[in-house]
């Protein structure tokens, strides 16, 4: 049999069995199951519309706690001005052709922000642009200046999150894959790509170390409130890595949480505990989507959508998921909003004046829940 009839028995085959699932037992496997404790008060967060943009995938506020500001799909960073968006930044300077909200195939050119973190001495915003490298702008915004592009003679292929250790002056930052681009994550998620790191960038030296590779979907990152340890968000593996910068644990690793669904953004709040958004839970059929690579593989060559396969990943029923996580990695909280009503997909979920705000890869708005 050659490579082509060997593709459409594959994938055949594999439509079969997903309209099998789909048709029979989408309640077992399809469904993921209920997480323990779990409160359904995310139907309540208020919404703040975005204005023809898509995608607030990370959220931040300024050293004078001013905001949120957040990178949308089309390369902008935009600052909420209380009654409106104002923009503020660009990663690119080719902004010729990118007017529209969502247009994937133009984001290597655009531009797209994700990580956004403010240096509380200088409050300068650090970018994590997916296609751009690790980026800066000053307080008034404007064209960003690239910091780093390209590691050992090769330019990073997708730069994903961030966090900056003020203190020691050094960002720690993910390349989420060296062979996938953004748009490419699905391929990244369910090929077995095991190519994320963490890696290390010394503002006075500018020089760039690897800090952890060999990570799957390398994702978010947050400091420890003592800086003794930085978290890694390994996305596919539904877990937490720590990897500890001081102590009697220095330059090893552990994993900090397992988690219930694949994880995005992590971010600390002002008492050290940690929000972690995730994308989707995990159910039977995804899990073996991850684990098993023909089956993964011959999803992607389905006649679906990066969406369609997305939302079966998660169940044919996103919805928001936030778990609070105590500095030791203790599940504190889990919120949902379980029918997505109001939340779905979220990338981000970010303490701040008492509310919580969350943002979503996938949605053209921002959502508020007030603690």
């Amino acid at each position: 049999m050659n490579t082509s009839n060997l593709l459409m028995t594959t994938v055949t085959t594999t439509l079969a069995l997903v309209s099998v699932i789909l048709a029979f037992d989408s309640e077992n496997v399809l469904k993921p199951p209920p997480i323990p404790g779990s409160k359904n008060l995310l139907p309540e967060s208020k919404i703040i519309q975005l204005k023809e943009a898509i995608g607030p995938e990370s959220i931040a506020f300024n050293r004078n706690g001013e905001g949120p500001y957040t990178g949308v799909a089309d390369g902008r960073i935009l600052k909420w001005q209380g009654q409106y968006w104002a923009d503020f930044a660009v990663t690119s300077s080719q902004r010729k052709n990118c007017s529209r909200p969502f247009a994937p195939e133009m984001e290597h050119v655009c531009g797209r922000p994700l990580g956004l973190r403010f240096d509380t001495k200088t409050g300068d915003l650090y970018i994590a642009d997916a296609y751009l490298g690790l980026q800066v702008v000053g307080p008034t915004g404007g064209l960003a200046t690239p910091l780093v592009q390209k590691f050992e003679g090769k330019p990073l292929v997708f730069t994903n999150d961030m966090d900056i250790d003020d203190h020691d002056d050094v960002i720690y930052f993910t390349e989420t894959s060296t062979k996938y681009q953004r748009r490419q994550f699905l391929a990244s998620l369910l090929s077995g790509d095991r190519t994320g790191r963490l890696m290390k960038y010394a503002k006075s030296t500018k020089k760039v170390t690897v800090v952890l590779g060999g990570l799957a979907f390398a994702n978010g990152v947050a400091l420890s409130k003592d800086r003794s340890f930085v978290l890694v968000a390994e996305t596919s593996s539904c877990r937490i890595v720590r990897y500890w910068l001081k102590g009697p644990y220095e330059g090893k690793h552990d994993t900090f949480a397992e988690l219930p669904g694949f994880p995005d953004n992590i971010r600390i709040n002002s008492r050290g505990e940690f929000w972690v958004a995730l994308h989707a839970k995990r159910s039977v059929f995804a899990q073996l989507s991850i684990s098993d690579l023909e089956l993964g593989k011959a999803l992607l060559n389905l006649p679906f959508t990066t969406q369609q396969v997305d939302d079966l990943l998660g169940g044919g029923q996103p919805h928001a998921t936030a778990i609070k996580l105590s500095e030791k990695g203790r599940v504190l909280e889990v919120l949902e909003d379980i029918e997505g009503k109001t939340l779905r997909s979220i990338s981000v979920v970010e303490e701040k004046h008492g509310k919580l705000w969350i943002g979503s890869v996938m949605m053209p708005f921002l959502g508020v829940y007030g603690l």
